[in-house]
């Protein structure tokens, strides 16, 4: 018998007090059982049990090595339930931190969800600055340059922006056919809630980029007031693929907005990944396309 069973059953004598007990428990002879337990007692070089005819009582040196056998044990079972679970599949809370308006994110959410139904997800969406580890966030997502903090980070996908209008504000207001003619119309700015500054249009001149109309930092406010004929929005292209197909919006100087941005998918280093960030990780790199090798941030 190996080591761990016949630590196993001089627990199981132990309880029971008998070999005899211990040998109808396990289907064995009681001379079987005995015979297990003096091996065990030559091995250590220590009497575990005190015989007689009728009653059998550990020594001193059995009660010590009871505790520490009943401790062995428990640490056997234990590990064995955490790789039972593992083996389940990945579980577990993980804090996502995505951009506000993250239209491109909800239906993969909703699949992984459905993937992953033991993985809880905590999602807070924010355009703000975050620090991932000191506001205990698993991994963030964000877009534009990213400076080298540390993180491990990924690209999700690419997208373009377009310059957006409502066909009744072209017929009201006209089409602007070059950037420095947008400088008369009337413009729906986003404001960077991190540092104040307004979003760059893909212009020529600086003086267009002047405010004519509106600023918030609401890509759903910018599309209704788009669609609405309030002003020309510039926005990320997923975000008006409905208006454009139904005709509520047209794209305007497409050749000047053709720069791709991308989304970067942000976590911190570690050699070891918890199993649910890792197929998150994978699962948003395999939905939306072209990641890429993992790099540092």
């Amino acid at each position: 018998m190996d080591s761990l069973g016949s630590i196993a059953m001089f627990v199981q004598v132990a309880d029971s007090g008998s070999f005899s007990a211990t040998a109808r428990q396990l289907g064995l002879s009681s001379s079987a059982v005995g015979k297990s337990v003096a091996r065990m007692e030559a091995r250590l070089g220590a009497r575990l049990f005190r015989r007689s005819t009728r009653h059998l009582s550990l020594t001193a040196e059995g009660e010590q090595f009871l505790v520490r056998c009943r401790r062995i044990l428990a640490e056997v079972e234990a590990a064995e339930q955490e790789l039972s679970a593992s083996s389940k599949g990945p579980s577990g809370r993980l804090r996502i931190s995505l951009p506000r308006y993250s239209g491109l994110f909800h239906e993969v959410m909703l699949s992984f969800m459905r993937a992953y139904p033991a993985i809880e997800l905590d999602l807070d969406f924010s355009d703000g600055l975050v620090n991932v580890i000191s506001d205990g966030y698993d991994a963030v997502v964000r877009t534009g340059a990213l400076e080298d903090s540390g993180l491990t980070r990924r690209r999700l996908c690419g997208f373009r922006r377009l310059l957006v209008a409502a066909p009744s504000y072209l017929a009201r207001q006209g089409t602007p056919t070059t950037p420095a003619q947008l400088a008369g119309h009337a413009q729906l700015h986003y404001r960077f809630p991190a540092t104040g500054r307004l979003e760059r249009w893909p212009l020529a001149a600086d003086e267009v980029l002047s405010v004519n109309g509106m600023v918030c930092n609401s890509v759903e406010m910018r599309v209704f007031l788009a669609v609405q004929g309030a002003g020309i929005a510039y926005l990320p292209a997923f975000t008006v693929e409905r208006e454009l197909a139904a005709g509520q919006l047209a794209g305007l100087l497409d050749e000047y907005t053709q720069d791709e941005a991308s989304f970067w998918l942000l976590w911190p280093s570690s050699s070891h990944l918890p199993s649910r960030l890792r197929v998150f990780i994978d699962f948003l790199v395999e939905r939306l396309g072209n990641g890429g090798p993992e790099t540092r941030a």
